[in-house]
């Protein structure tokens, strides 16, 4: 991480410390490949790349926030960010107390009139002048970011050893044609044990988590440029339509059609 980029996330830090009234807002460009290394703050923050993908991780899990989306980091979370190509973050950081709050992180799907608001409030600070609108865009953000709807972009990980070590093996290798019965006895369990354990422990059946893993880990690729053909076949899917399918299903469009956008 190059010295410029590490003073902007210093510099940021300690604005966000130091604010004052229930919003922040903060706006910074970053690089593809930037690492924001793990830490918290005291307020809770949406997190929207205006363009470019975002990659949040802390210790429960992983979250993927593409445009149009945000991501809701509760205070005093602990996360660490990756920048998957060329990102232009938007954050607002919002006092405890000022909204209804998310225990956990959750990605948003974003509207036209939060996203206007978050580009406004970044502005805030140097307009003085203008502090009665400041403090309608202010008032109008607490009261829309709680109607943001919660999208299906989460990496939940399991707490039980055996299934996270599943789980980490899988990250690193996803596997489309791995099958319930190799995971029952990779892990010990019968298949029905392993299923309702899994549901407890993320909240998703595991073929939905794998699908998920999957998305993840297509997601930088495309966005890199390669082919849909090649991202299915290395995730083990049959063919680039098995996995054209399954993406569609969890995202909404196809992934030439993400990948032009």
């Amino acid at each position: 991480m190059s010295h410029d980029v590490t003073s902007t996330i210093a510099a940021n830090m300690r604005a966000i410390a130091e604010a004052q009234g229930a919003i922040f807002a903060a706006g910074t460009d970053y690089p593809a490949g930037t690492q924001v290394p793990p830490h918290s703050h005291d307020r809770h923050q949406l997190m929207h790349g205006l363009s470019g993908v975002l990659m949040v991780s802390t210790p429960a899990g992983h979250w993927i926030v593409p445009p149009e989306h945000a991501l809701w980091i509760p205070a005093g979370c602990t996360h660490w960010v990756e920048m998957l190509g060329a990102v232009r973050m938007r954050s607002v950081y919002v006092r405890p107390g000022d909204i209804a709050a998310q225990d956990s992180p959750r990605v948003l799907g974003m509207t036209p009139l939060v996203r206007a608001l978050l580009v406004e409030a970044v502005g805030m600070a140097n307009r003085p002048e203008e502090a009665f609108r400041d403090r309608l865009v202010a008032e109008l953000l607490l009261t829309e970011i709680p109607r943001l709807p919660e999208q299906p972009l989460a990496l939940p990980l399991p707490v039980e050893p055996r299934l996270l070590r599943l789980c980490r093996a899988f990250i690193a290798a996803p596997d489309a044609r791995a099958s319930l019965d190799d995971w029952a006895t990779r892990a010990g369990m019968s298949r029905r044990s392993l299923s309702r354990h899994f549901r407890t422990e993320t909240g998703l059946s595991l073929d939905h988590w794998r699908q998920q893993a999957c998305v993840f880990a297509a997601l930088p690729r495309l966005i890199e440029g390669e082919k849909v053909t090649t991202v299915a076949l290395d995730l083990g899917y049959d063919s680039p339509a098995a996995f054209t399918t399954m993406f569609r299903r969890m995202l909404g469009e196809t992934p030439r059609a993400y990948a032009r956008r």
